[in-house]
């Protein structure tokens, strides 16, 4: 049996009732990321107290801290955001640190190991100088979580270099030495144009500690995100494979998809449309 979460701001920003709701639809962990219109990582300690005593007094254990990590500009200068930020501020390679100190220290206070973290801004092509400019900058960071017991998880973002899973697998091999993990986001990988499953998946399998889950369509050459079940990517043979492979880690639903800007509703589609599926993959 899978282990089910949703990112909490893919519900609402209002942290409180984001919990209620996955009290209510049986959610028994959830993954941090934005509340109250600031993200993670620029919460206040006070901020950060209020939100774990609210995961506590419902009985619900965080999952993962969602950062925005190296959501930024590899040469360093601060240039307009590639992609979603999720209420964080733009920052440049300079800060990064700092960003994942405060995201360490709120995993801390949360009680999980695990951060998503990035591999930049997708701008130009992904050259092998560029993969080794990414893989000089991790090397302080995985030092720094494995001094403080934490895991970076990467994921596979298309709008970020390693959008695929082949391309997240080819880079997390090589740093999995150092303690990277994967978080592997099927709906991304078809953004970027692959077939995540079984391409994407099959070569990213053995790094994965995380997944996130989405689906959407391609419509004159545009994304448009849909509730689980209803695009693309095909979820019946990834949850089949994930069961039949021992899966053991979360599933956590961060579906983009909100009918009429409604995010609750989003959300909810989204997890009746896992669940139908998961009825027959397990």
């Amino acid at each position: 049996m899978f282990t089910l979460a949703a990112i909490t701001d893919e519900i609402s920003q209002d942290f409180e009732r984001a919990l209620d709701l996955s009290v209510q639809w049986g959610l028994p962990k959830a993954e941090i990321r934005a509340m109250w219109g600031k993200n993670v990582a620029e919460l206040s300690r006070q901020e950060l107290q209020r939100a774990r005593k609210a995961l506590d007094a419902r009985g619900i254990q965080a999952c993962a801290v969602a950062s925005p990590f190296y959501k930024c500009d590899l040469t360093g200068e601060l240039g307009p955001a590639a992609g979603r930020l999720h209420q964080a501020s733009q920052r440049a390679l300079a800060e990064q640190t700092e960003v994942l100190r405060r995201c360490i220290d709120a995993a801390h206070l949360f009680g999980t190991p695990l951060i998503r973290v990035f591999a930049f801004w997708r701008r130009g092509e992904m050259t092998p100088e560029v993969v080794d400019r990414i893989a000089e900058l991790y090397q302080e960071p995985l030092e720094i979580a494995k001094d403080a017991g934490v895991v970076l998880c990467l994921e596979n973002e298309h709008d970020c270099f390693m959008s695929t899973g082949v391309e997240t697998a080819q880079f997390v091999a090589r740093m999995a030495p150092l303690g990277m993990r994967a978080l592997w986001d099927p709906g991304n990988a078809f953004c970027a144009g692959e077939r995540s499953y079984p391409d994407g998946y099959q070569a990213l399998k053995p790094y994965i500690s995380h997944i996130h889950l989405k689906d959407a369509v391609r419509e004159n050459g545009k994304i448009r995100f849909v509730p689980i079940g209803d695009g693309e990517v095909d979820y019946a043979g990834q949850l089949r494979a994930l069961a039949a492979d021992g899966y053991s880690g979360v599933l956590s639903i961060e579906t983009h998809f909100a009918p009429d800007g409604d995010t609750e509703a989003g959300t909810k589609m989204a997890l009746d449309g896992l669940r139908r599926l998961l009825a027959d993959a397990q």
